[in-house]
């Protein structure tokens, strides 16, 4: 996978792509990430991306054609689809849904905003997704490109250890992730549930699964309207919603 990403401030993603699993991942060449500074694409000799809004009001709007520019040239560089992103608070917001189907994408082109945002005909007529991280606002669009290579990154093959992670992780089946536990088994006094040391996968799982359901209710429930449910699921999440309304 490629992925461009334009920006006033390239240095910004020096040390974030250069740790971790998104390191690694760049070092083995299973996906190349290259910053583009917009400002090399401006046509007057001050480098300027930004102007006055048309009709007044507070705040500058970044001009369109150092970002039509930029978007032109990078897309030019492959014959593959490509998406054309604008990371913007007005746009959908960013899911493991979504993420999957970015990751499907062999060219992704991340546009980062700033100020009071683009000039529209950007949108309009570039990008072909626009995408928020979540409802509040940021200095740019940086870091929600950041959490969009971090996110998408992972899902390509090879690059996390053991492919059953992603298949086991919140938003995977629609529910929030069971609890975790390891080493020590008693630590000041807080002990490890006994059936993790049971030995019992049977049990293991069915206990899992049971408060994976638990932390779904009880700190984002709405998602168990989407989730995928047997019907023992809906039983549990009955007897857990009785509980709760008891105050247990």
């Amino acid at each position: 996978m490629l992925i461009h990403v334009l920006t006033i401030f390239p240095r910004m993603f020096d040390s974030p792509l250069g740790e971790s699993i998104i390191g690694r991942a760049l070092a083995r060449g299973l996906v190349r990430v290259e910053t583009v500074d917009i400002r090399n694409y401006c046509l007057d000799k001050h480098r300027c991306v930004d102007d006055y809004p048309f009709g007044g009001g507070a705040g500058m709007v970044m001009k369109p054609e150092p970002i039509f520019r930029a978007v032109e040239h990078v897309c030019s560089q492959t014959q593959d689809g490509k998406r054309v992103i604008l990371l913007s608070p007005a746009g959908k917001v960013l899911t493991q849904s979504l993420v999957h189907d970015l990751a499907k994408e062999r060219h992704l082109v991340l546009i980062c905003g700033h100020y009071e945002g683009v000039d529209d005909r950007v949108r309009q007529h570039l990008v072909t997704d626009e995408i928020s991280i979540g409802d509040y606002v940021l200095t740019g669009g940086e870091l929600p490109a950041m959490v969009i290579i971090d996110a998408v990154v992972r899902l390509i093959p090879g690059v996390l250890g053991d492919a059953h992670s992603v298949s086991e992780e919140s938003f995977a089946g629609g529910l929030l992730e069971y609890p975790h536990y390891t080493r020590p088994r008693d630590f000041r006094g807080m002990t490890v549930p006994e059936v993790l040391l049971s030995g019992n996968h049977r049990l293991i799982r069915q206990w899992r699964r049971k408060q994976s359901l638990y932390r779904t209710l009880r700190n984002r429930p709405e998602l168990l309207d989407k989730a995928q449910l047997d019907e023992e699921d809906r039983r549990l999440v009955a007897l857990l919603e009785e509980e709760a309304g008891q105050g247990l």
